[in-house]
């Protein structure tokens, strides 16, 4: 496990900011966060973890105290980092992780403890994860639909899967058969693989064989171009939808040639440039952009920094409600943050436009998705 202290000068070690005497720590709020940038899964816990260098450092007049921590992609280092915020840090707020796995870890681990906690993966919120939990990426059948709707729109009838051995390829093996069966489609094989494999050749030799008209791919992060590059190599003629998950320029760099035609849901965050001037969704995508890509280079956009840097836009506007009630470090201050998360009303962020509440969980709708294809080398709206 590695640990980020977030301090006003950033280093090439950590990000962040506040360096408060400890005389003074009572007057800071504790924010801890816990993403992979290590592992299978660092394509989308890094951009995570630099996003934080272009958020707020103080808000409401009291300046936050970050610290990040890697677990790895791991479960139980995600659980340990989490119970480190809860006894050693006294956090606030909690964030992460960086897939669904570990961000079910920290869910539970928040919820025990009373701590509001903005996930950064999907992940399913069940009722004893809901009270203290929200999601900032967008829920699977808010993406998925967009992706069976283009489906159906070209005539596909048959459609084989290939997804994550874990929770994440359970979302979306799971949200198929609810949305895309009842569209008239049908599922003709089912293939699986983990995250850390380096081939499917086993697996899309089946699916090659089966002859679906569309393939899903339930994977995220750098992992979710194995398969593409496989379909493509092995003959693979058909369409190939890949999950938000994916939606970053990593894909293409690994992919390559084998990306082109790629049908991808993602957040607007990756093509804000396209968007109405009308829409929520612009004006903090073209900002985060403009910031992401000038420190890290052109086309260095990432879905995945969209959700951390959200995740401080939300922060902005329910923390100064949460303020008028407690101070910050308190059980009381840490249940109004819980009770504005739910009364705060179109949140706009690069993502999506947050309306949480006690039965939505994740808080966006259709303006939180768009369809991305890959033609000659670079993300365009699909049609």
């Amino acid at each position: 496990m590695k640990r980020f202290y977030l301090t006003a000068a950033v280093t090439a070690a950590s990000l962040a900011w506040t360096a408060l005497p400890a005389s003074a720590q009572t007057n800071e709020i504790t924010i801890g966060i816990t993403v992979t940038t290590t592992g299978p899964a660092a394509a989308l816990g890094i951009p995570e973890r630099n996003s934080l260098e272009f958020v707020a450092k103080e808000i409401g007049g009291v300046p936050l105290k970050v610290i990040v921590l890697d677990d790895g992609g791991d479960p139980t280092a995600a659980t340990t980092n989490a119970r480190r915020f809860v006894t050693e840090s006294k956090a606030d707020v909690i964030m992460g992780s960086s897939t669904t796995p570990p961000s079910i870890a920290v869910s539970n681990v928040a919820n025990e403890a009373g701590i509001p906690h903005l996930g950064l993966a999907p992940f399913p919120i069940t009722p004893e994860r809901a009270k203290w939990s929200v999601s900032m990426p967008q829920p699977i059948p808010i993406v998925g639909k967009v992706m069976y709707d283009h489906m159906k729109a070209h005539g596909v009838k048959t459609v084989g899967y290939i997804g994550y051995s874990d929770s994440y390829g359970d979302l979306w093996f799971n949200d198929f058969k609810t949305q895309a069966v009842p569209m008239g489609m049908t599922m003709v094989d089912e293939e699986r693989f983990a995250r850390p494999d380096t081939s499917v050749t086993g697996q899309v030799l089946k699916l090659v064989a089966a002859n679906p008209d569309a393939i899903l791919v339930g994977a995220s992060g750098t992992a979710a171009a194995l398969p593409q590059s496989e379909l493509r190599e092995r003959g693979y003629k058909g369409l190939i939808y890949q999950t938000h998950g994916a939606a970053s320029m990593d894909f293409i760099r690994i992919a390559g040639k084998a990306a082109e035609g790629v049908l991808m849901a993602s957040g607007p965050v990756m093509d804000p440039e396209d968007q109405p001037d009308s829409a929520l969704t612009k004006k903090p995508g073209l900002a985060l952009n403009k910031a992401y890509e000038a420190k890290y280079g052109p086309n260095s956009r990432s879905q995945f920094a969209g959700h951390s840097y959200d995740a401080f836009l939300v922060l902005e506007r329910v923390v100064p409600v949460a303020l008028k009630k407690a101070k910050p470090g308190t059980p009381e201050f840490r249940e109004a943050i819980r009770q504005a998360l739910m009364s705060e009303k179109d949140i706009a962020a690069s993502q999506g436009v947050y309306n949480f509440t006690d039965k939505d969980r994740y808080g966006v709708d259709e303006r939180a998705r768009i369809l991305l294809t890959v033609k000659d080398g670079k993300y365009t709206l699909a049609k």
